[in-house]
């Protein structure tokens, strides 16, 4: 049973946004959607690290999420660790459900009531 994941990279700011997508697609092709869907993701950009990885001082941040078997982790993840494109990468089961359970309330007008 195919469960929810969410993926985030840290790509060499040198890259080209084309050149990452084309990374991005192969990785996902080592996870093939049950459903069909393609993997939502999420382009942060350019952003600075908080401390040098590989003597970068920058790195490009894009967030996905995909379902996909445990099985077929390991070999993307061995995909993700050979590319040196990739400075960093974290992948995690994204269990929680992020609507909120109620409507968002103005905590000002409750404590007017009380």
């Amino acid at each position: 049973m195919p469960r929810p994941y969410e993926a985030v990279y840290i790509f060499d700011s040198a890259l080209e946004e084309a050149a990452i997508n084309e990374k991005l697609s192969r990785f996902h092709a080592l996870v093939p959607q049950s459903s069909g869907e393609q993997p939502r993701l999420n382009h942060w950009g350019k952003r600075t690290l908080a401390y040098p990885i590989k003597k970068k001082e920058t790195g490009y941040y894009v967030v996905a999420n995909f379902q996909a078997e445990p099985a077929q982790l390991p070999e993307f993840e061995r995909a993700i660790k050979l590319d040196d494109g990739v400075l960093r990468h974290l992948v995690v089961v994204d269990e929680f459900d992020y609507t909120p359970s109620r409507a968002p309330t103005d905590r000002k007008f409750e404590e007017d009531d009380e």
